[in-house]
């Protein structure tokens, strides 16, 4: 027996290694950047709510990688951070600061193809003391304010050990006001972003390889057969994906987010805060961050009417864009 658990431990930890990936800053409208006092915020939820549900994690043994635009490297809240990661006991994790390595579909096809290929030739090297001598990387997305379940990383691995999948996904999950800790069943109809993908190693840290691993099969609608994935939509038109049945991620709400809020139409069935504690939240604070008036408003405001809002002044090219983009950014404070 203890031969056997050995191979085991050998087999899915030396040979296998586990990166939990964060895109911070750098994604999508503004740069990935709406100032210091929106980073600030962000920050206080990573460390408020991010960092305890990953250190609930049964399973301990990653890296957690957190991406950042160049223009951060100086920035005192991420040194702060760094510091602060830096000395909680055994917990591994680098930051760096070659951009985001994911498609960022809010630019024309060609232009996020060089944006990833060179965020990944920029960052990927940061990474080999932190992931050697092994023969698979297994990749988990980590959105900077959402959390998985405690189970996650073993599931993760017990997956990639048992079925030969190049990726698995959650398909549903919850969906959390931090403010009131209120928790609702979240049920998408598209691929969430929660997601893991099984790399080769030499294919990970190759970015043209890493970049071609992670395409589009055929051609859907405006991208390319070969196109990086455009989006956590499109995973299993990429990879081959196999899927838990549980609920294991939560998506968080704060009032800051750029897309989703708790009474979005995705929102389920109201559930138990005692949920929390398959998150490692269950004993966290509610958040707790001053907000102007117009934040509320906005907050009250319809979700198809926010989503609209957000797609005029910012994706929808017409000569009311600048107003739109002003109106958006008065009301978002």
């Amino acid at each position: 027996m203890e031969s056997i658990w050995a191979y085991y431990y050998f087999k899915n930890y030396t040979m296998n290694k586990f990166i939990i990936s964060c895109p911070f800053t750098g994604l999508g409208l503004y740069g990935g950047f709406r100032g210091n006092r929106w980073l600030r915020n962000r920050i206080q939820i990573f460390k408020q709510f991010v960092i305890p549900s990953l250190l609930a994690q049964e399973d301990r043994d990653f890296v957690l990688w957190v991406q950042w635009r160049p223009e951060e490297k100086t920035n005192k809240y991420v040194i702060e951070l760094d510091k602060y990661l830096s000395e909680i006991p055994n917990f591994t994790h680098v930051f760096t600061y070659g951009g985001i390595t994911i498609w960022d579909d809010k630019f024309p096809d060609e232009i996020a193809r060089e944006k990833l290929c060179n965020s990944l030739s920029n960052s990927l090297q940061y990474l080999f003391d932190y992931l050697p001598d092994c023969e698979r990387v297994y990749w988990l997305l980590q959105p900077s304010d959402d959390l998985y379940d405690k189970k996650t990383v073993a599931e993760v691995r017990k997956a990639f050990a048992n079925y030969p999948a190049q990726a698995v996904s959650f398909s549903k999950g919850y969906i959390c006001n931090y403010n009131t800790k209120e928790l609702s069943e979240y049920n998408p109809n598209t691929n969430p972003p929660f997601f893991a993908i099984n790399f080769p190693r030499d294919v990970f840290f190759d970015p043209g390889r890493h970049m071609t691993y992670i395409s589009l099969k055929e051609d859907i609608g405006k991208y390319k057969k070969g196109t990086p994935q455009p989006s956590h939509e499109y995973l299993p038109k990429c990879l081959e994906t196999y899927y838990f049945d549980s609920r294991g991620f939560c998506v968080g709400c704060h009032l800051s987010n750029i897309s989703t809020y708790y009474n979005h139409p995705f929102k389920g069935n109201i559930v138990s805060q005692e949920i929390l504690d398959k998150f490692g939240i269950r004993d966290v604070e509610k958040l707790v961050i001053p907000l102007s008036w117009r934040k509320v408003i906005f907050d009250k405001l319809p979700f198809g009417f926010k989503k609209k809002l957000r797609y005029w002044s910012g994706e929808k090219k017409w000569i009311l864009r600048p107003l739109c983009a002003r109106i958006y950014d008065i009301l978002r404070g």
